[in-house]
């Protein structure tokens, strides 16, 4: 292997890259605000600063330029399992988080090694609405979290029409996918929730059999703490 083509040590920084880095933090894309600003907030500000900017004039979207940023993917992971814990949720009560949509991938991820930093194992899964079945580790017999990026009456507009509020607080989902693994659904987790409730919960209808099922919504943020 030639020295061009050498694997790069982390932290083992050439002098073009740092050129390159500092060039980036000129000509870059616009940040919320200075590097050292943001680092000065504690982590649930930070986050929702990266929110508000991604928000402001946008009726909904699916937030991925948050929660693939390096800065946002950092602290996600943690105030989702807060957010959790804070509603009677520990780590402990449930086995696996399950992404309702691609927009909640990279938040199971985030949970999965803020979990692991914590020293706890968690699981993750996907749930595929166009093939029903579930990517990931086996769920049979697991508690299980159900995870969006945002839970809204406007979700429709990005999302599945499997995966969408509606009325207020139903959410459209078919709830077999799950069921059929043999787990136990506890609640369903959103990192922003769209709709403002006094006792957050969602109804679960299942569109296939019209069955409905009462479940724990947690957010971690409400629309309007972010507009």
């Amino acid at each position: 292997m030639s020295e061009q083509s050498v694997f790069r040590k982390t932290g083992a920084k050439s002098s073009s890259a740092n050129t390159g880095s500092q060039s980036g933090a000129v000509n870059g894309t616009a940040t919320v605000q200075s590097a050292s600003e943001f680092t000065m907030l504690d982590p649930r500000n930070q986050l929702a600063s990266l929110l508000r900017q991604e928000l402001a004039g946008k009726p909904f979207c699916e937030l991925s330029a948050v929660t693939l940023d390096h800065r946002g993917a950092g602290v996600v992971g943690h105030l989702l399992l807060d957010a959790l814990e804070e509603q009677g949720y520990s780590v402990d009560d449930f086995d696996a988080v399950g992404a309702l949509t691609a927009a909640a991938v990279p938040l199971v991820c985030a949970m999965i090694q803020a979990a692991a930093s914590r020293g706890e194992d968690l699981d993750g899964f996907i749930m595929d609405f166009v093939y029903p079945s579930i990517k990931g580790p086996s769920i049979a017999g697991k508690r299980v979290i159900l995870l969006d990026s945002w839970l809204s009456e406007k979700s429709y507009v990005q999302t599945s029409s499997l995966v969408t509020l509606r009325n207020g607080n139903e959410l459209s989902l078919d709830f077999s996918v799950v069921e059929h693994e043999g787990a136990t659904v506890l609640a369903v987790a959103s990192l922003i929730g769209g709709v403002d409730m006094t006792s957050p919960h969602i109804t679960v209808v299942n569109p296939v059999n019209g069955e409905k099922h009462d479940l724990p919504f947690i957010e971690v943020f409400k629309e309007s703490e972010l507009r």
